[in-house]
C-alpha cells in the first residue's frame, strides 16, 4: 500500500500533484495551512476531491508533522510547501521557519517512521544573476550564488538533505523549476505568462511586464516529475534542474495571440535577474521519463481550461 503526502498542496504545483495522484488512483494526503481550494477546483470536481484526505496544519510544528506521518502511514512524500521570494523578504524569520525548519521537520518525520526516500522542491533561485556566470546556459554543477533569502533557504535545504543522507541513509531528490505556467499559477513574478493566458481566454488584452529568454515548464509536467522523483529512490541527496528549450517571452505571447487572435498580448523590456536557462542532461540521464508537453499544446490546454471556468 502506498500513501502519498503532498505538502503545500493548495499551491499550483501541489494542486497538479494531487490531480495526477487522484487520476492514477493513488491514496494521497493533502497538507497545507490554507484551506483555499480554488486552484484544485480548476482541476478536480467535488466528487473527485473526495478521494483526497485533507489535513490542515502548520509545517513549522514539529510534533504535528511527525504525527501526520504516523497517523497516515506515509510511504511517499512530495514536499512543496514554501513561502515565496516576496514573503521571505518581508518576513525573514517566518520565511526561515517555513522554508528551512519546515523542511527539517519533513526529513525528521521521515526518519522517525523509517522512510528511506523523499522528493522536495528547490528552485533556480539557488543560482545568482546572469552576470555571476560566464555562460547563458548553466551546467548542472554551476556554483550556487543566491541573491535572495528565498534562494539562501533553498540552498540550506539542499545541504540538510545531504546531511540526512550521510547521517541517516535517507535519500532525496530535489527538482529546481524555472518559469512554471498552467492552471493555478496565479502567484509570483513569473506567473504573468499564465495570467496572460487567462486574460486571453476571456478575450482580454494583457501586458507581460518582462521580456527576454527563459525556460518554461508546464505545471502538469512538473507535478508528474515530482511524483516520479518520489517513487524512484536514488543513492544520495540529488538535485536536478528542470531544463527545457530556452524560449523568448515574446514567443509565448505570440503563441497566445495565435490561439486567441482577438487578444493583444504585449511584452515589456525588463529582464528577470536569472540566467537564460539550465542544462538538464543529468535529469534526462537519471529518469526513464522526463515530462515535457510541447509548448503550444500546453498553452492551448491552459487557455481551454480557463475558458471552461467562465462558461
Amino acid at each position: 500500500m502506498t500513501n502519498f503526502l503532498v505538502t503545500g498542496a493548495m499551491g499550483c504545483i501541489g494542486a497538479w500533484t494531487l490531480y495526477h495522484l487522484v487520476k492514477q488512483g493513488k491514496p494521497v494526503v493533502s497538507f497545507d495551512l490554507s484551506t483555499d481550494r480554488h486552484r484544485l477546483d480548476l482541476l478536480l470536481n467535488t466528487h473527485e476531491q473526495k478521494s483526497i484526505t485533507f489535513a490542515q496544519g502548520d509545517l513549522t510544528n514539529t510534533e504535528q508533522v511527525t504525527q501526520l506521518f504516523k497517523d497516515h502511514d506515509i510511504t511517499h512524500v512530495v514536499h512543496l510547501a514554501a513561502l515565496q521570494v516576496p514573503m521571505c523578504k518581508v518576513n525573514p524569520v517566518l520565511g526561515a521557519q517555513v522554508n528551512v525548519t519546515g523542511t527539517v521537520n519533513v526529513f525528521e518525520a521521515a526518519r522517525q517512521i523509517g522512510m528511506r526516500h523523499l522528493a522536495y522542491a528547490s528552485s533556480i533561485a539557488v543560482y545568482g544573476p546572469p552576470e555571476d556566470y560566464v555562460v547563458d546556459i548553466l551546467p548542472h554543477d554551476a556554483p550556487m550564488l543566491p541573491r535572495t533569502l528565498y534562494g539562501v533557504y533553498k540552498v540550506a535545504n539542499e545541504g540538510l538533505a545531504d546531511v540526512y543522507w550521510r547521517d541517516h541513509g535517507i535519500s532525496s531528490t530535489t527538482l529546481r523549476p524555472y518559469t512554471v505556467y498552467g492552471l493555478g499559477r496565479d502567484q509570483g513574478l513569473t506567473s504573468e505568462p499564465t495570467k496572460a493566458m487567462q486574460a486571453a481566454a476571456r478575450g482580454n488584452d494583457y501586458h507581460i511586464g518582462f521580456g527576454g529568454k527563459m525556460q518554461f515548464q508546464y505545471a502538469s509536467d512538473v507535478a508528474l516529475q515530482f511524483i516520479t522523483a518520489a517513487e524512484q529512490p536514488m543513492d544520495g541527496a540529488l538535485g536536478f534542474n528542470l531544463g527545457t528549450e530556452v524560449i523568448s517571452v515574446e514567443t509565448v505571447a505570440q503563441i497566445i495571440s495565435d490561439i486567441v487572435p482577438e487578444a493583444s498580448i504585449t511584452v515589456g523590456d525588463d529582464r528577470l535577474p536569472f540566467p537564460e536557462g539550465f542544462e538538464s542532461s543529468e535529469l534526462n540521464d537519471a529518469f526513464n521519463t522526463v515530462y515535457e508537453t510541447p509548448l503550444h499544446d500546453a498553452i492551448a490546454a491552459t487557455i481551454e481550461g480557463f475558458r471552461a471556468t467562465v462558461q
